[in-house]
């Protein structure tokens, strides 16, 4: 009866803006082939997003940014960092326990931006979070995985956190939307979307390759692009980072993101190089008011994503980039990082003519 109650909270309560689904496989779970991967669709009423390199104080990062936020953000909404360190949030509606106004909350993004800047292990962001000045201006479930095992959620309020340790979960993975564990079960939300992401989790854990684990190409194809509850209008971009095991060189942590809209975007393999190595197509364009140009497509062609022609013309382009990258991804250990780079660099300009080339095709099928 409790179950029922909270799936029909989920059901007719009015759903906020800020609302999104996600999961963390530790590297100790079977489906995750010996390194963390971790999963963010992202519901927002900032729909147009883009991905942008920035130098922190002590790591450079990628992360993913509103592009109303203008070319110099200082809030990111995911990310990945040099020291291989991860982190993402979710919207919660049930830990707030203050009469903090409205206008000092939200600070999930600049949380998120500072630990991408200072962070390199999931205890780093524990000391982050304990250090920070009260009140925080935040109410949300952070989700983080390092390059050292780490993977965890932590459900924060203003004033404290509770770490739940996915390494010590059933199967090994938590799938978290806009609820808590520790919070008022009348303020849930998202519920419906955590019973369907539960289900869908469910299904790839046993259908997973044992030798590869659940990648970026079952939880973007699967989950993200499943329809109703989880891929919304207010879907703005999904972003699966595919961590490196204990230990391991933390460049090889690559995130594989649909900078827009999932249903009529292409994904996109991208790493944290120095400055200008982020494909173009996913930055800041001054023409564009800073969007991007995969956002601004996927957007323009929302409700197609049940086109066949759209969804040939998404299977055609990532079939490229699939075989393309993963090919030169397990060559990277035997190169030089200039050379891995400028080989990157060079498969990214090829995926760019490809992605806008078959974009534009669809434009003219469906004009005629």
């Amino acid at each position: 009866m409790k179950r029922f109650l909270l799936i029909l909270s989920g059901l007719f309560l009015v759903v906020p803006a800020f609302a999104c689904t996600s999961a963390i496989i530790s590297a100790k779970s079977p489906y995750a082939s010996a390194r963390p991967v971790m999963f963010k669709h992202r519901d927002t009423d900032h729909i147009d997003n883009r991905m942008q390199w920035f130098q922190g104080e002590r790591y450079a990062f990628v992360g993913l940014v509103n592009a109303d936020a203008g070319p110099a953000p200082k809030e990111v909404w995911s990310g990945a960092n040099s020291a291989g360190f991860c982190i993402m949030n979710t919207a919660t509606y049930d830990l707030k326990d203050d009469d903090v106004p409205a206008s000092r909350m939200d600070r999930e993004g600049i949380v998120m931006f500072r630990a991408l800047e200072i962070c390199a292990t999931v205890s780093d962001f524990e000391h982050l979070l304990d250090s920070l000045p009260r009140p925080m201006g935040v109410e949300a479930n952070f989700g983080v995985i390092d390059a050292f095992g780490g993977a965890a959620y932590y459900e924060v309020n203003n004033h404290s956190w509770t770490k739940f340790d996915v390494n010590e979960e059933p199967g090994g993975y938590m799938v978290v939307t806009n609820f808590t564990r520790t919070g008022r079960p009348e303020d849930h939300r998202g519920v419906d979307r955590y019973e369907r992401a539960s289900v869908l989790m469910e299904t790839l854990a046993k259908e997973a390759d044992v030798q590869n684990g659940i990648t970026h190409r079952e939880l973007i194809g699967s989950i993200s692009r499943s329809g109703a509850p989880i891929l919304r209008d207010i879907t703005s971009a999904v972003l699966v980072f595919e961590g490196v095991s204990a230990g391991s060189d933390p460049s090889h942590t690559v995130m594989w993101g649909c900078v827009g809209y999932p249903g009529t975007t292409a994904y996109v393999p991208m790493q944290v190089f120095g400055e200008g190595h982020l494909p173009s197509f996913v930055t800041a364009e001054a023409a564009r008011d800073y969007h991007c140009y995969a956002s601004d497509t996927g957007l323009q062609w929302k409700g197609k994503e049940e086109d066949p022609a759209m969804k040939a013309c998404l299977a055609g382009t990532e079939r490229f980039i699939e075989s393309k990258f993963l090919r030169l991804f397990k060559r990277k250990e035997k190169m030089s990082a200039a050379a891995y780079t400028a080989a990157y660099d060079r498969l990214m300009k090829r995926y760019e003519r490809l992605y806008r080339k078959n974009f534009d095709k669809y434009k003219k099928e469906t004009a005629s």
